[in-house]
Parts: C-alpha cells; structure tokens; sequence
C-alpha cells in the first residue's frame, strides 16, 4: 500500500500536533457548548465520539483516496456561538440537535453550488496569503508569549528546533517535540490524573425544529462556519499549493463536511469544515520534504480522531496532560515556515501590498463583530482597500 511507503516520522508527528493543538486549544468550548443544553455525561461522550468520527472520515479517507492533505474539523467558534446563545435561549438539546441538522443542511448546499468556491476565488492572493498569516501569526505569538510562564522550556524548545533545521531540518520539530516531554516529564509537568480509555456509546437524540432554535443557533451557526472557518480553511489549501483546477476539490470536501454533519448531528456533531491552524501543519515543509506525501500526515490526524472519538471524552486527558506552554510552543515552531511563506506572498506584488497589510493585521486582531471572526473581517478590510486603491485606476 502506498501509504505506508510514503508515511515517515516526521508526517505521523504532524498530524499528532494538528490533533493535540486542535483538542487542547478547543475542546473546553466543545464541552461548554454541550452543557448549555443541558448534556448528560453520557450525551457529552457521545458529542466526542460523533465528532471524532466526523472528522476523522473526512479527513483520513478523502485524503488517501486523493493523496493530498484533507483536513476537516470542528467548528470552534461555532462551539462558542453554541455555548452563549444556549444559555441565553434555554434550548433544549433536542432543539439543538434540530438546528445543527438545518446547519448542516446549508453547508451541504452551499457546498453542492459551488457558490462558496466561486467567491474565494474572486479574493485576490495576496488577501487570501495575508489572511492565512495573520489566523497563524497568533499561533506565533502565543509560543513565544509563553516563556513568560516557562521561560527554561520554551528556550530549550526553540534552541532544540535552530539546531534541527541547520542539521535536522525534517525531523526538527519531531526532536523539539519529544525533548519538551522528556523536559517536562523529569521536572514532573505532566498531569496524567484526566488520562481514561473507557469507549464512548452514541446517544440519540431525536430533533425537534423551532423557528427561534433555527434563527438563534442553526444561523449564526452556520455564518460564523463559513466565515471563521471554511474561509481560513481555504486560504490554507491554496497557499500550501493544493488548490486549483486538479488540487484539493473545496466544493466537494465541503459538502461532504456537511452531509457527515447532517448524518451524525443526532449524535453531537454540530459542525464540521475545513480546517485552517491544523491543515497548515499537516501541509507544510515541516510534515513532508515532498508535497506529494504530506497527505500522510492527514490520514495519520484522521486515524487519531477516530481512536478519540472510539474512547470518548476521556481520551481527551491524555491530550490535555501537556503543559499549555508545550503545546502553544510546538504549535507556533511547526507552524513557522506556513507564516512566512503566508508573509512572503502577501507582500510580494506592491500593488496590492497595503491591502494585504490591512488584512493581515485586522485578522491578527482578533476583532469580533456581530458575533463573526477577525477572519472575515480581515477579508472585508482587505477587498475594500483594494478596491478603494484600484478601481478605475488605468494598467
């Protein structure tokens, strides 16, 4: 089997960073966003076990069948959306259920349209490029903020690193990773009291559909999908050179991402997409020397997904047992060679270099407005600079 003469070390190492950075950085919310309705443990399991499996077909078989690095995953601000309105709305989890199956429902057209595709292809790259930069550059940041709270493992972890990518350079963040667990471990950092291996049980809930549940959750829902998630996620693939004509197929990755939800929502799965922090590792230098075989490191993220939802939510303790520091600084070296290439393009044509700025630090903000990410914002800022500076303007 091809796949396992293109797999390598350093692409199994990417894919379990994209899965620890993507549990770790989010999975809090998740649970957040069940409790609002009222989840029983059992229901809470079951929100893991669909998710995982969700995006773990999604990811692991579009990218063998392809051998190019799909990645999907799930919706984190969507989970935050879903945390405030539940409890502000009083929903029930059947109300829920109803409104991430209208969601999905949305995804699954806007997917089978195409017309999600055709818009993004309309964004110039150096938007698309400043926008990629600017979701990783927090990333970037938060690894290096993090020595003001473990300042001896982030210097050993970025030393480690600078050595590896003179001597090393595709086992460079494979060696930084396992000499910050083995750092952390001898000064007795990891928390292993949450680590469990009991299997999951999926819960059935049966839908109900209410006008108020469909305005207040499946809407803002699958808005802030499409704009903070599927948005990003794109810029990703095309700025890692998986897009275009015989690239990634966006369009149907996307309606698939919604027909899974569609199927598993039932079972938790709120919302799936693409992924954007995760697919830049798993696509980038540091996951596969040759592009051609980074979809390893895809299928290996998918792989891992799918043994965390198979045990539940508490598997997650063995993803959550690393110091936040280690995860944060893992997360920003992996991902430093997508930023700069992500800079490079953004910069490189003059003529649209401002815009590419303005969208680069609108995204870096943060900002959010009417409940949708700095990511859409970023592109907003940007395409209406750059139409300010180039309409009308003679070639």
């Amino acid at each position: 089997m091809h796949f396992f003469k293109d797999l390598s070390l350093s692409a199994f190492i990417a894919g379990f960073v994209a899965v620890l950075v993507g549990f770790t950085s989010s999975v809090a919310i998740v649970f957040q966003a069940a409790q609002a309705f009222h989840a029983t443990p059992a229901q809470i399991s079951s929100w893991m076990w669909a998710l995982g499996l969700g995006m773990g077909l999604c990811s692991l078989l579009p990218s063998l069948l392809l051998r190019m690095p799909v990645m999907v995953a799930w919706s984190t601000p969507g989970a935050a959306v879903l945390a405030t309105a539940g409890l502000t709305g009083g929903f029930s989890m059947a109300e829920a259920v109803g409104a991430f199956m209208v969601c999905a429902a949305l995804i699954t057209v806007s997917g089978a349209t195409g017309w999600f595709e055709k818009v993004m292809n309309r964004i110039p790259v150096a938007i698309a490029s400043a926008l990629l930069a600017g979701v990783l550059a927090r990333f970037g940041l938060d690894a290096f903020a993090a020595a003001q709270t473990a300042l001896p493992l982030v210097l050993l972890m970025l030393a480690t690193y600078l050595l590896c990518q003179r001597w090393l350079p595709r086992y460079a963040v494979v060696v930084t990773f396992v000499v910050a667990i083995i750092f952390v471990a001898s000064r007795g950092e990891l928390a292993g009291t949450g680590i469990g291996f009991d299997l999951a049980r999926p819960v059935f809930t049966a839908p109900r559909f209410s006008w108020s549940a469909i305005v207040s959750l499946a809407v803002p829902l699958f808005v802030v999908t499409m704009a903070s998630q599927n948005l990003p996620g794109v810029a990703v693939i095309r700025a890692t050179g998986y897009g275009g004509a015989k690239g990634i197929p966006i369009s149907k990755i996307i309606t698939l991402s919604g027909l899974v939800t569609l199927v598993l929502a039932p079972f938790g799965a709120y919302a799936l997409n693409l992924a954007a922090i995760t697919a830049a590792i798993c696509m980038g230098r540091e996951a596969h020397a040759d592009p051609a075989k980074r979809y390893t490191a895809a299928v290996s993220c998918g792989a891992l997904y799918i043994v965390i939802g198979i045990f539940g939510a508490a598997v997650t303790g063995l993803l959550t047992a690393f110091p936040k520091e280690l995860v944060a600084a893992i997360a920003g070296l992996a991902l430093l060679g997508t930023i700069g290439a992500g800079m490079a393009a953004a910069i490189r044509d003059e003529s649209h270099r401002e815009a590419a700025i303005i969208t680069f630090l609108v995204t870096l903000s943060g900002v959010v407005i009417a409940g949708v990410g700095s990511a859409f914002w970023g592109v907003v800022a940007g395409a209406v600079a750059l139409f300010v500076q180039q309409y009308g303007r003679a070639d």
